[in-house]
């Protein structure tokens, strides 16, 4: 059977386990795909057409998925109702960076709703970090109450975090170690949190509703204010290592004479490829993506073409080596990596057009996120619905008003 639906065989508590697996699947199809019809998941479950209706009806009963009419121009016949993930069931989704925290509200489907940017003159301790999301989520928490269900928060954190409990190993450039990040947040808010690191989740989010969709073997490297990160997935499964610290390509070396990197060695990538020269370059003291891009592809400044450039080699240098070690289908590049790579896409090419074994260059295409700016809410948002997505039986329901 299609997407690892269950046959309805069994009694008892296998039955109950049975239907939960099969919520999980029904409801999995709708939030991936933004939604499909009573007919396709029953093409697609290989479960009969009943046993898809009670399942919808369940998951519209828990307020997970809505149905809607569908389309009905240029079809013949009765068309069967589109089942489409319920944007007001909600996780909450928090990136701290250096510069600001984001905190946004995205739905189910991966509907970025609300968003908001606090911004920190300096860098600040993971307690004040809570004591900010907490005040913003309060600020928030009557609508939240009201108009929403809200499951939970996930964290993108630019460091390491341990994926079983949420503790932040090491973030360097914010200065944390060993801080339970995750347990903080659940005791300032109420809600149930989980954390991961920023650049895996950018993975996540881009190869579930970016570029990477249908492609099982990619690569994610996310450029911001806090230096980079990345993400693999490999044979469709995202690559988290023995403790969720995998994809540290920031501190791959890339020169062997550099600087000392805040994590200790020398001559990391992002001590190399960094945001904050470009932005001194164009006159910028602070930008979001869209206005460091703007700058730089409109500057006619010889300096801004040199480092552009002089970025741009040690970055191929990286993406070598994680085209030799991963064989990837796919690299994606974010924040301002995605920047850099729009104001001279060809000079990155050419760089990566002999540096990797040909075999492995020759199956790779390099691009830009679709998600852009929305990308790592919608990654931390996911962390917020694993626990729904994978029992939607555990969801409580009737919490909406009518």
């Amino acid at each position: 059977m299609a997407m690892g639906a269950v046959a309805q065989t069994g009694s008892g508590s296998n039955n109950d386990h049975v239907r939960r697996h099969n919520l999980s699947v029904v409801l999995g199809l709708a939030h991936r795909t933004g939604g499909l019809s009573r007919a396709q998941l029953t093409r697609q479950t290989g479960l009969n057409r009943s046993t898809v209706a009670d399942l919808v009806g369940e998951l519209v009963e828990r307020q997970l998925v809505v149905e809607a009419e569908p389309d009905l121009s240029g079809q013949v016949g009765r068309p069967s109702p589109i089942v489409r993930p319920n944007p007001q069931a909600v996780g909450l989704a928090i990136n701290p960076e250096i510069d600001a925290i984001t905190i946004g509200v995205v739905g189910l489907g991966g509907k970025v709703l609300k968003r908001v940017r606090y911004p920190t003159p300096h860098s600040i301790s993971a307690k004040e970090a809570v004591a900010i999301c907490a005040a913003v989520i309060e600020g928030m928490r009557s609508e939240l109450d009201t108009r929403y269900l809200t499951v939970g928060i996930g964290v993108a954190v630019p460091g390491l975090v341990r994926e079983q409990d949420g503790l932040v190993r090491l973030a360097p450039h914010l200065g944390w170690v060993d801080e339970p990040l995750a347990q903080m947040l659940t005791d300032a808010t109420g809600y149930p949190v989980v954390a991961a690191n920023d650049a895996s989740l950018g993975a996540l989010a881009e190869s579930t509703f970016g570029s990477g969709r249908d492609v099982s073997d990619l690569i994610y490297l996310n450029g911001g204010a806090s230096g980079i990160g990345g993400g693999v997935i490999a044979g469709g499964v995202s690559l988290a290592g023995i403790a969720g610290y995998a994809g540290e390509f920031g501190h791959t070396l890339v020169n062997s004479a550099g600087v000392i990197c805040d994590c200790g060695a020398q001559g990391c990538l992002e001590t190399e490829v960094a945001r904050a020269p470009l932005l001194r370059l164009v006159g910028l003291t602070d930008a979001d993506g869209d206005e460091l891009e703007l700058a730089l592809t409109t500057s006619r400044s010889p300096a801004v073409k040199a480092e552009v450039e002089r970025q741009l080699d040690y970055l191929a240098v990286a993406l070598r080596n994680a085209i030799n070690v991963f064989n990837p289908q796919l690299i994606v590049l974010g924040g301002f990596l995605g920047s850099l790579y729009s104001v001279a896409p060809a000079y990155l090419d050419q760089k990566l057009a002999n540096q990797p074994l040909l075999a492995a260059r020759q199956e790779v295409t390099i691009t830009r996120t679709q998600l852009a700016s929305d990308l790592l809410m919608i990654g931390a948002a996911e962390l917020a619905f694993e626990s729904i997505l994978s029992d939607p039986a555990s969801a409580r329901s009737a919490l909406l008003p009518g």
